[in-house]
């Protein structure tokens, strides 16, 4: 049998029987499917390109982050700063504290010393120690403390704070007060200005500049915290130390301490710290006046000539002074004499007979100071403290008791030697 292809709608579809499809139609049905896709997927391209290409130019990627195709923002909410509208207007207490620092920094070293030690394994190497100093005059003077130089046998480079670097020569040293005088040759130095150390009070404000774990630069700010006497590391008596809870950390060491108006009114020089070899807010200062007192001797000598009355003593408190029967409660007991010395030439005597004091022998029988220039003396470093006003040469009056009974006498000062006072 035979089939004849009908032309489409050479005849009408009787009644329940199927409709017929030609292939041509069938051809035409799959063809407009893969036409819509086509559309579709040109419809798409074309809208990302409108997008992306014709979005206002004031929508700029930070906006764009927060832009989705379906107009969906972003779950979190778009970064917004606050920006200050002018420089920062300083109060009066930050600008005094700026002015202080811009005025003493160029006056400020940092110090480096270098020295020969020997090792067991490595034999002789150089070791170094850093510390700070600060400059005196136009010719290149600088004070720092005895410690931050003791034993450099390799040099001693001085950096200023211009990052310049220069080597400096030892003028002198005064190990009893811890202080070393240097000298550089450089141009253009600025001096500090020295305050005077005598009318110090508790609570006032203090700056310290100073190069601390070698930070150069640093400024700390605190207050005198006391005034007290101590001993240094050496032992030796610091009269009127400054105490300050300004921070002071290793390589402040012979730093200034500074008063609200810059002027230098001690040498930082210690920190109490408890075996931690950091600030515990407990630093001292030697003060300024006792400096002034020796460098005129440093500059003059290379070294100090401390004056001294040239006797042994041993104090005295009330004690002691009724068990040895005394015509006052307390002074400086003159054990010995020393020959050649101030008070063996202006007359003073010492002790003839030995006692005990516990297990201290000590010598009675010599003259009982009490006070000296009319300033009431109670032990050896009240003395000490006295003597710093002073040289040797100078003349003084000491009043004394020998037995019962009361003198004053005069005596030229002499220059300390070995232990004595």
């Amino acid at each position: 049998m035979a089939w004849t292809l009908l032309p489409r709608g050479s005849r009408p579809l009787e009644p329940g029987s199927a409709p017929s499809v030609s292939i041509q139609e069938g051809l035409s049905g799959l063809q407009a499917m893969k036409l819509r896709r086509v559309l579709l997927v040109l419809l798409l391209v074309g809208g990302f390109w409108y997008v992306t290409t014709h979005l206002p130019s004031s929508l700029d990627s930070q906006s764009l982050s927060h832009f989705s195709l379906f107009g969906v923002r972003g779950s979190s909410s778009p970064l917004e700063l606050t920006e200050a509208q002018a420089a920062p207007v300083y109060d009066a207490e930050e600008q005094n504290n700026i002015a202080v620092y811009k005025r003493v920094l160029p006056s400020v070293v940092n110090i480096t010393s270098t020295t020969l030690v020997f090792n067991f394994f490595y034999g002789t190497v150089p070791q170094q120690g850093q510390g700070s100093g600060f400059i005196l005059d136009h010719a290149g003077h600088v004070l720092t403390n005895y410690h931050v130089v003791e034993g450099a046998n390799r040099g001693i480079k001085v950096m200023l704070s211009n990052k310049h670097n220069y080597d400096a020569k030892v003028v002198g040293t005064d190990k009893v007060h811890d202080l070393a005088l240097l000298q550089i040759d450089a141009p253009s130095l600025q001096p500090v200005t020295l305050a005077d150390s005598a009318d110090l009070s508790v609570g006032q404000k203090v700056y310290a500049i100073g190069n601390p774990f070698g930070l150069s630069g640093t400024m700390t700010r605190g207050i005198i915290s006391s005034i007290r006497s101590i001993r240094g590391s050496e032992g030796a008596p610091i009269e009127d130390a400054i105490q300050t809870d300004a921070a002071i950390n290793p390589g402040n060491s012979g730093g200034p301490l500074l008063n609200s108006r810059g002027e230098v009114i001690g040498i930082n020089t210690m920190i109490a710290s408890n075996g931690a070899d950091q600030s515990s807010g407990i630093g001292f200062a030697i003060p300024i006046n006792t400096a002034k007192a020796v460098l005129a001797d440093l500059t003059r000598y290379g070294r100090v000539k401390r004056p001294s009355l040239g006797i042994v003593s041993y104090a005295i408190g009330p004690d002691l002074a009724s068990q040895m029967g005394l015509a006052v409660d307390s002074g400086v007991l003159i054990q010995k004499v020393v020959p050649g010395g101030a008070a063996e030439r202006a007359g003073l005597r010492g002790g003839n007979q030995q006692a005990y004091v516990g297990n201290t022998p000590i010598m009675l029988g010599g003259d009982l100071i009490v006070a000296i220039d009319g300033q009431e003396v109670s032990d050896p470093d009240s003395i000490n403290a006295l003597m710093d006003k002073h040289q040797a040469g100078d003349t003084i009056s000491v009043t004394l008791y020998r037995g019962h009974k009361q003198m004053t006498i005069k005596l030229i000062l002499g220059e300390a030697r070995g232990t004595s006072t």
